[in-house]
Formats: structure tokens, C-alpha cells, sequence
């Protein structure tokens, strides 16, 4: 997969302030407050600042975390992950393995089939509705 890059000025002015700070900095929203927690659309959730799809809505699912999580990514190689052990503890942290911007951090207590929960800050996300897709 080829590297999707921008200088940080082009970051700045292509993102809101918040998806900057999250996917550039490696800040997290509160939880409960993004706008995909609690989204039940179908279709697919990608990058905001690349739009490689990640996620399906099929993978989604209601951890009660606050924030949107998906039990596995559209592939493995979608998603980088690096250790964390930032805030005293450690997690793994993902990013989008194209443009190497921070979506949240997988952890080991998610459902089967994968028993992982991707929990993804919906700064770094945006949606393509399936219906939408399947009427262009």
C-alpha cells in the first residue's frame, strides 16, 4: 500500500480542529460525544484524512464505551498497530496504515468471532452509506 501524505499545513486546513488533534496528535474525544457512537447506518466507515475504508457497519457493534467499535477491520492491513504506554498503562494503539493517522486503540475483550474491540474515535472516521454506493 502506497503512503498517503500532506505537509501538516495541508493537514491542518483539510481537517476541523478536532479531527486534526485526533488523527494528527493522537488525541481522543470524550466518549459519547462523536457522531458515530451510537450510528446504525449500513455502509462503511473510512479515513478521514485519506478515505481508505476500515470498517464495516456489519462489524460494528455497542461495547457501551462510548465510542464507535468494530470486532474486526475490512483487512488486516488496513490498520498499523503500535504499542502505547502513554496515561500509565498499556494499550495498543491503531492507525490507518495509508496515512499513518491515529483512529483509537484494539483491545482484547470484544465479541466473537474475533473476541477484539476497535475502539475508534469518530473524529477519525468518516461514512459512505451503502445505499448511496449501490444508487452511483
Amino acid at each position: 500500500m502506497s503512503k498517503f501524505t500532506k505537509s501538516e499545513e495541508e493537514w491542518r486546513s483539510s481537517l476541523s480542529e478536532e479531527s486534526y488533534q485526533v488523527t494528527r496528535e493522537a488525541a481522543t474525544e470524550k466518549p459519547f460525544t462523536g457522531k458515530y457512537w451510537d450510528f446504525t447506518q449500513s455502509g462503511t466507515y473510512i479515513c478521514i484524512c485519506c478515505n481508505e475504508p476500515l470498517f464495516e457497519s456489519e462489524t460494528k457493534f455497542d461495547a457501551g464505551c462510548g465510542w464507535p467499535s468494530f470486532f474486526i477491520p475490512l483487512r488486516d492491513d488496513l490498520i498499523s498497530e503500535t504499542p502505547d504506554y502513554s496515561h500509565g498503562r498499556t494499550r495498543t494503539e491503531v492507525t490507518c496504515s495509508k496515512c499513518d493517522a491515529h483512529l483509537g486503540h484494539v483491545f482484547d475483550d470484544g465479541p466473537e468471532p474475533t473476541g477484539l474491540r476497535y475502539c475508534i474515535n469518530s473524529a477519525s472516521l468518516d461514512f459512505s452509506d451503502k445505499n448511496e454506493s449501490e444508487n452511483s
